[in-house]
């Protein structure tokens, strides 16, 4: 039997506004939402990587903020991280950490989404 996804689960302090950034500045689409004039709980996703977010009235706690030095909250794999970090920047994203080859034998890049979740877009060098 194959796991054929694994996706993160972040809190986060409003739905709508965590859905534009990501269908907006990362070009995720809306998978789900749950129906209704304030939603709670949306699914993204692109390519075959998805976030699940959801508003739960609790503040969002990115790793960054528990553990400084261990900041990412997500990996997503990318084969061309170079090409991804070009369509971010066309897309205006600026990355909370720039395009590189990181002491971990990683290449790829980071970027900060509104309520503070650090997601490295990258591979294996």
């Amino acid at each position: 039997m194959a796991i054929n996804s694994i996706s993160p689960f972040f809190i986060v302090r409003n739905v709508p506004r965590a859905i534009a950034f990501y269908r907006d500045a990362l070009g995720f689409a809306v998978t789900y939402i749950v129906p209704g004039p304030d939603p709670f709980f949306a699914i993204v996703g692109r390519d075959g990587g998805q976030i699940f977010l959801k508003s739960a009235g609790i503040d969002p706690q990115p790793n960054v903020q528990r553990h400084p030095w261990v900041k990412w909250d997500a990996y997503a794999f990318a084969s061309d991280p170079d090409a991804l970090a070009a369509e971010f920047a066309v897309r205006g994203v600026t990355p909370s950490a720039p395009l590189a080859d990181t002491e971990d034998g990683l290449r790829g890049f980071e970027i900060t989404d509104p309520d503070g979740y650090a997601l490295f877009f990258g591979r294996p060098r």
